[in-house]
Protein backbone atom coordinates (compact mmCIF):
# COMPACT_ATOMS: atom_id res chain seq x y z
CA UNK A 1 0.00 0.00 0.00
CA UNK A 2 2.94 2.26 0.87
CA UNK A 3 4.35 1.96 -2.85
CA UNK A 4 0.93 2.90 -4.18
CA UNK A 5 0.75 6.16 -2.25
CA UNK A 6 4.23 7.02 -2.83
CA UNK A 7 3.02 6.40 -6.40
CA UNK A 8 -0.25 8.02 -6.38
CA UNK A 9 1.36 11.16 -4.55
CA UNK A 10 4.14 11.44 -7.91
CA UNK A 11 1.02 11.66 -10.10
CA UNK A 12 -0.23 14.39 -8.40
CA UNK A 13 2.36 16.24 -8.33
CA UNK A 14 3.25 15.97 -12.08
CA UNK A 15 -1.03 16.64 -12.64
CA UNK A 16 -0.41 19.62 -10.19
CA UNK A 17 2.58 20.83 -13.03
CA UNK A 18 0.29 20.40 -15.44
CA UNK A 19 -2.19 21.76 -14.07
CA UNK A 20 -0.36 25.15 -13.79
CA UNK A 21 -0.31 25.82 -17.54
CA UNK A 22 -3.34 23.90 -18.63
CA UNK A 23 -6.71 25.42 -17.13
CA UNK A 24 -9.06 24.05 -15.12
CA UNK A 25 -7.00 21.86 -12.80
CA UNK A 26 -5.75 23.60 -9.76
CA UNK A 27 -1.88 23.11 -10.13
CA UNK A 28 -0.33 24.12 -6.65
CA UNK A 29 -3.42 22.51 -4.72
CA UNK A 30 -3.21 18.98 -6.85
CA UNK A 31 0.60 19.08 -6.04
CA UNK A 32 0.24 19.37 -2.43
CA UNK A 33 -2.37 16.96 -2.22
CA UNK A 34 0.54 14.82 -3.46
CA UNK A 35 2.49 15.56 -1.24
CA UNK A 36 0.12 14.54 1.49
CA UNK A 37 -0.69 11.35 -0.08
CA UNK A 38 2.69 10.60 -0.06
CA UNK A 39 2.98 11.38 3.43
CA UNK A 40 -0.02 9.01 4.36
CA UNK A 41 2.55 6.32 3.42
CA UNK A 42 3.88 4.55 6.28
CA UNK A 43 8.01 4.50 5.89
CA UNK A 44 7.27 8.39 5.43
CA UNK A 45 6.83 9.91 8.87
CA UNK A 46 3.80 12.33 9.82
CA UNK A 47 4.89 16.36 9.69
CA UNK A 48 1.91 17.79 10.09
CA UNK A 49 3.61 21.67 10.29
CA UNK A 50 4.95 20.96 7.12
CA UNK A 51 1.64 20.30 5.53
CA UNK A 52 0.16 23.20 7.16
CA UNK A 53 2.96 25.51 6.12
CA UNK A 54 2.64 24.42 2.30
CA UNK A 55 -0.99 24.41 2.68
CA UNK A 56 -1.19 28.15 3.61
CA UNK A 57 1.75 28.60 0.38
CA UNK A 58 -1.19 27.05 -1.53
CA UNK A 59 -4.05 29.38 -0.26
CA UNK A 60 -1.65 32.48 -1.12
CA UNK A 61 -0.94 31.35 -4.21
CA UNK A 62 -4.18 30.90 -5.24
CA UNK A 63 -5.53 34.12 -3.93
CA UNK A 64 -2.63 35.97 -5.52
CA UNK A 65 -3.98 33.95 -9.07
CA UNK A 66 -6.95 36.12 -9.35
CA UNK A 67 -5.57 39.15 -8.36
CA UNK A 68 -1.68 39.21 -10.44
CA UNK A 69 -3.80 39.28 -13.71
CA UNK A 70 -6.27 41.55 -12.38
CA UNK A 71 -3.71 44.18 -11.49
CA UNK A 72 -1.75 43.67 -14.85
CA UNK A 73 -4.67 44.49 -16.96
CA UNK A 74 -5.42 47.54 -14.34
CA UNK A 75 -1.63 48.62 -14.33
CA UNK A 76 -1.91 48.94 -18.05
CA UNK A 77 -5.01 50.70 -18.42
CA UNK A 78 -7.55 47.34 -19.19
CA UNK A 79 -10.65 46.25 -17.67
CA UNK A 80 -11.95 42.87 -17.28
CA UNK A 81 -12.69 41.87 -20.64
CA UNK A 82 -8.81 41.84 -21.16
CA UNK A 83 -8.69 39.43 -18.20
CA UNK A 84 -11.38 37.39 -19.24
CA UNK A 85 -10.09 37.55 -22.83
CA UNK A 86 -6.95 36.46 -21.57
CA UNK A 87 -8.33 33.55 -20.40
CA UNK A 88 -10.57 32.32 -23.42
CA UNK A 89 -7.48 33.01 -25.30
CA UNK A 90 -5.09 30.20 -23.31
CA UNK A 91 -8.17 27.47 -23.54
CA UNK A 92 -8.31 28.51 -27.64
CA UNK A 93 -4.47 28.26 -27.68
CA UNK A 94 -4.19 24.92 -26.35
CA UNK A 95 -5.68 23.38 -29.67
CA UNK A 96 -4.35 25.96 -32.16
CA UNK A 97 -1.41 23.94 -34.04
CA UNK A 98 1.43 26.38 -32.97
CA UNK A 99 4.55 26.44 -30.98
CA UNK A 100 3.44 28.31 -27.64
CA UNK A 101 -0.19 28.57 -28.71
CA UNK A 102 -1.47 29.05 -25.14
CA UNK A 103 1.19 32.08 -25.07
CA UNK A 104 -0.59 33.76 -28.58
CA UNK A 105 -3.73 32.75 -27.24
CA UNK A 106 -3.47 34.50 -23.94
CA UNK A 107 -2.66 37.60 -25.70
CA UNK A 108 -4.72 37.95 -28.62
CA UNK A 109 -7.85 37.02 -26.30
CA UNK A 110 -6.86 39.98 -23.85
CA UNK A 111 -6.60 42.26 -27.15
CA UNK A 112 -9.49 41.21 -28.71
CA UNK A 113 -11.68 41.19 -25.00
CA UNK A 114 -10.34 45.02 -24.84
CA UNK A 115 -10.89 46.23 -28.41
CA UNK A 116 -14.67 44.93 -27.80
CA UNK A 117 -14.59 46.94 -24.47
CA UNK A 118 -12.74 49.60 -26.04
CA UNK A 119 -12.73 49.77 -30.33
CA UNK A 120 -9.54 51.72 -29.50
CA UNK A 121 -6.62 49.32 -30.52
CA UNK A 122 -3.74 50.77 -29.19
CA UNK A 123 -5.22 51.23 -25.89
CA UNK A 124 -6.60 47.26 -26.37
CA UNK A 125 -2.93 46.44 -27.58
CA UNK A 126 -1.58 48.34 -24.11
CA UNK A 127 -4.38 46.39 -21.90
CA UNK A 128 -3.69 43.00 -23.56
CA UNK A 129 0.02 43.51 -22.87
CA UNK A 130 -0.87 44.15 -19.13
CA UNK A 131 -3.39 40.85 -19.23
CA UNK A 132 -0.87 39.07 -20.52
CA UNK A 133 2.22 39.84 -18.02
CA UNK A 134 -0.32 39.31 -15.19
CA UNK A 135 -1.31 35.57 -16.59
CA UNK A 136 2.37 35.11 -17.14
CA UNK A 137 3.64 36.23 -13.81
CA UNK A 138 0.81 34.21 -12.30
CA UNK A 139 1.40 30.86 -14.06
CA UNK A 140 4.76 31.37 -13.29
CA UNK A 141 4.37 31.83 -9.81
CA UNK A 142 2.04 28.61 -9.87
CA UNK A 143 4.57 26.55 -11.63
CA UNK A 144 7.82 27.38 -9.47
CA UNK A 145 5.62 26.52 -6.11
CA UNK A 146 4.88 23.08 -8.02
CA UNK A 147 8.05 22.63 -9.27
CA UNK A 148 9.07 23.32 -5.26
CA UNK A 149 6.52 20.55 -4.33
CA UNK A 150 8.42 18.03 -6.51
CA UNK A 151 11.48 19.03 -5.08
CA UNK A 152 10.03 18.34 -1.38
CA UNK A 153 8.60 15.02 -2.60
CA UNK A 154 11.76 13.87 -3.97
CA UNK A 155 13.67 15.50 -0.48
CA UNK A 156 11.05 13.15 1.50
CA UNK A 157 12.13 10.28 -0.77
CA UNK A 158 15.70 10.25 -0.19
CA UNK A 159 15.41 11.23 3.93
CA UNK A 160 14.03 8.26 3.95
CA UNK A 161 15.06 5.76 1.47
CA UNK A 162 16.81 3.01 3.72
CA UNK A 163 13.25 2.48 4.93
CA UNK A 164 11.29 2.61 1.36
CA UNK A 165 14.05 0.31 -0.24
CA UNK A 166 12.76 -2.61 2.70
CA UNK A 167 9.74 -2.33 0.18
CA UNK A 168 10.54 -3.33 -2.70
Amino acid sequence: MDVLLIILGLILIIAGIIGCILPGLPGPLTAWFGLVVTMWAKVIPDDWSFIAVSFAVVLIITVLDYIIPAVGTKKFGGSKYGTFGAIIGVIVGLFAPIPGGIIVGAFAGAFVGEYIKNSDASQALKAAFGAFIGFLVSTGMQLIASLVFLALYFKMLTDHWETIKQLF
